[in-house]
């Protein structure tokens, strides 16, 4: 029996508005376990945890962070239907715990009031409480639970773990006694109105449960339509547009117009809830943090300072992985051998060795570099240092025609674009969501890290800059920015062609500083690392099979396979009886020349040699030969694959060694030639397929959440289309600029 169904566990959903501190208090309370999948039908991320209260076993269910429960979307309707119990897979609530942030309580309570409507026993997080006392706010914790009509309200600093046993006591106790809803904070005409809807709905759906309360007042609300889509009525009974539409005219001529009468009301509810319960001073005071936000925001310094930090963590990307990276390119390389050894030679060996281990370990061995941008990722996020790069932000973001809203999606869609691409939702203004959409996927996401920390470390030397900063850092700091500044050109464009229109103003909250959780911040870093060893283990190796497949087939003829064998054996007996070391190290190489030989011509006659053969034509201006155009095209699931394709078709086994610092991959990078000997890779050429990849659309996964967010293929299509010959135009300047330089 699972937790969740087990009737001696029981269920908290913790919700809140972003910057709240939701996630510590998430991470507090349920410690190392947590679970994260997706909710049936949606994409919305399923976090779940377990905590003990008491000898009671608790689930604890991470709603999304939001700051009103108002759905337009199924994906937004996730939260609605798993506080009111109406999801099968997800059990109702016994608790509904709403975090609070102190420092923003009227803005915070407009969410808290939709909550209490829905008549579950709610508890209130108090958090940032520290921050509101070096502000001079007082908050009368007893007197806000009085004004809520009992609702436990706990000041808690989750970060500290400080009270954290007084919030499992308020669970406890608001799980063991029965709740109502509040009283409706609407006006009188608005709740009549409701009441009406409400009734009519009840006899256009015999046989069908009766609609909350709160979704009936949502059907009135929402002005764009999704919940008159969802609910059902008897088959050809009754129009509810048409009542919908009546019940707002009666109500716009009652002065209630919608949808601005929410925030009237909840917004009054509030002020009259917190008049007497937060004292303020005066003057206000200043803060630390205010102090450190005016450094840290100014447009000068604030941005240069933002620079500074990003290039710093990714010179430990490539300074402090270096150990465990070699371990794990150890590894990989004496599993090859253990493989080989144990194996005799042949189809299904060469499919291991070459195919699986190739492939997969060329890409895992980035791991550790993964965990360390999103351990400093994670510490910006939870200090709040993140929102400050926002605020500098949205001056760009202006100019290029975009509100400040679309920096958050972008922001987002460096650890992926497709969590980036779904959070263009709060951007109410139609054109300012399909330019971010369009442009998102241009953020350099953690899938094109492995392709330039492989390029890099093998083809940019790590030579100080200033004495401080590495040219591996400075180059890394760049392609970064390369996907910034073409997103930046690709919007500008949009905004002044397919997407006119003016610009709608923007108030972002700065949450307050505070020290970083180690449990959320190792957490996402191991989320996130997790995520990217499942796509090792599933669409990198499928991708692996295939290609080593492609590569090895067809085989070469029999007479000249036996050839080959034969000049092998020869030599290899004669170098068995030479006693010159000069003899044998010439014989050594004149082996391995030929054996280089039948591989190559092994390779250029396989299926995949001879499409690749078809395409170097195109490619070729990049400063690419048929393997490397290859490997981009089997790219198209996924960028990373580019780096498992390069390991299989560069054929990194068992008798290719790493060096220190440089994996074996980067090796058979640094030796592979043209077929006149000269090298096939070169700084230029390297520079070439990192620009291309910084640009480019290869994520299938990318593309379908395009469509399904803009209900059309004609968007992804465009977004492929622009995204390629971008990629394509930047790489070919890059390589011949390159050229041109080192010449």
């Amino acid at each position: 029996m699972s937790i969740a169904a087990d009737p001696q566990t029981r269920t908290v959903a913790l919700i809140g508005n972003p910057n709240t501190g939701k996630s510590t208090v998430f991470g507090a309370l349920s410690g190392v376990q947590q679970r994260v999948g997706n909710y049936p039908g949606v994409t919305v991320e399923k976090k779940t945890g377990r905590m003990l209260v008491g000898d009671r076993r608790w689930t604890l269910i991470d709603l999304p962070g939001t700051y009103s429960l108002a759905p337009r979307s199924p994906d937004e309707m996730v939260a609605v239907d798993v506080l009111l119990g109406r999801r099968a897979d997800t059990p109702g609530p016994d608790v509904v715990l709403c975090v609070v942030d102190a420092n923003n309580l009227e803005r915070n309570l407009y969410l808290v009031s939709q909550v209490l409507e829905l008549g579950r026993p709610t508890v209130v997080a108090l958090t940032m409480t520290d921050v509101a006392e070096d502000r001079g706010v007082a908050i009368d914790a007893q007197a806000l639970r009085d004004r809520l009509g009992g609702v436990p309200v706990v000041p808690i600093r989750a970060h500290k773990r400080v009270g954290l046993d007084a919030l499992k006591a308020a669970l406890a106790e608001a799980a063991g006694r029965p709740s109502t809803p509040i009283e409706s904070p609407f006006p009188e005409p608005f709740r009549a109105e409701v009441a009406r809807l409400g009734g009519w709905l009840a006899g256009h759906r015999a046989g069908k449960p009766p609609l909350p309360r709160y979704l009936v007042e949502r059907l009135l609300l929402d002005t764009g339509g999704y919940l008159e889509g969802v609910v059902t009525l008897d088959d050809g009974e009754g129009d509810l547009h048409a009542e919908i539409l009546a019940s707002r005219h009666r109500l716009a001529e009652a002065a209630c117009p919608v949808p601005a009468v929410e925030a009237m009301a909840r917004y009054g509810w509030a002020a009259s809830t917190l008049e007497g319960v937060v004292t303020r001073p005066d003057q206000p005071r200043l803060t630390t943090g205010d102090r450190v936000d005016r450094v840290l925001t100014h447009r000068a310094w604030g941005t240069l300072i933002f620079v500074v930090i990003m290039a710093l963590i990714f010179q430990g990307v490539f300074t402090w992985a270096v150990p465990a990276m070699d371990l794990i390119d150890a590894g990989v390389g004496r599993l090859a051998e253990g493989v080989e050894g144990a194996m005799a030679e042949g189809p299904l060996r060469s499919l291991i060795v070459d195919g699986v281990i190739a492939g997969v370990g060329g890409v895992i061995v980035f791991l550790p570099q993964i965990f360390i941008l999103f351990f400093f990722l994670g510490i910006l996020e939870d200090c709040g240092y993140l929102a400050r790069a926002a605020y500098l932000m949205d001056r760009l973001m202006t100019r290029l025609g975009l509100s400040g809203k679309s920096f958050i999606p972008l922001l987002s869609s460096f650890a992926c674009a497709i969590p980036g691409v779904m959070a263009t939702r709060v951007i109410e203004d139609r054109r300012d969501r399909m330019t971010t959409i369009l442009v998102a996927p241009l953020m350099s996401c953690s899938a094109r890290l492995p392709v330039y920390t492989l390029l890099i470390a093998a083809f940019i030397p790590p030579v100080a800059i200033g004495g401080l900063l590495s040219l591996q850092a400075v180059t890394m700091v760049a392609l970064y920015s390369v996907g910034v500044v073409a997103a930046a050109g690709v919007a500008w464009a949009l905004k002044r062609t397919v997407f006119r229109g003016p610009t709608p103003p923007f108030v972002m909250e700065l949450p307050a500083y505070t020290w970083p959780s180690a449990r959320v911040v190792l957490h996402r870093m191991f989320d996130r690392g997790w995520s990217f060893v499942r796509r090792a283990g599933t669409i990198i190796v499928a991708v692996s099979v295939v290609m080593w497949a492609l590569l090895y087939y067809p085989r070469l003829p029999e007479l000249e396979a036996n050839r080959v064998a034969q000049q092998v054996l020869a030599m290899e007996l004669a170098r068995d009886v030479a006693d010159d070391p000069d003899a044998i190290a010439d014989l050594d190489a004149r082996i391995a020349a030929v054996e280089a030989r039948a591989d190559g011509l092994q390779k250029r006659n396989s299926l995949l040699g001879r499409a690749g053969r078809l395409i170097e034509p195109v490619v070729r201006p990049l400063g690419w030969d048929w393997r490397i155009g290859a490997a981009a095209i089997a790219s198209f699931p996924a960028r990373e694959v580019v780096v498992a394709t390069l390991g299989v078709i560069f054929d990194i086994g068992s008798d290719v060694e790493g060096e220190e610092g440089v994996s074996r991959l980067q090796v058979a990078l640094r030796e592979a030639e043209w077929r006149d000997g000269r090298p096939l890779f070169t700084v230029p050429v390297a520079l070439s397929i990192m620009v291309f990849f910084a640009l480019c659309a290869q994520c299938v996964s990318t593309l379908a959440v395009i469509r399904r967010e803009t209900n059309s293929w004609a968007w992804p299509a465009f977004s492929f289309a622009y995204m390629t010959a971008l990629a394509y135009v930047a790489a070919m300047i890059t390589y011949q600029v390159g050229t041109l330089l080192a010449a």
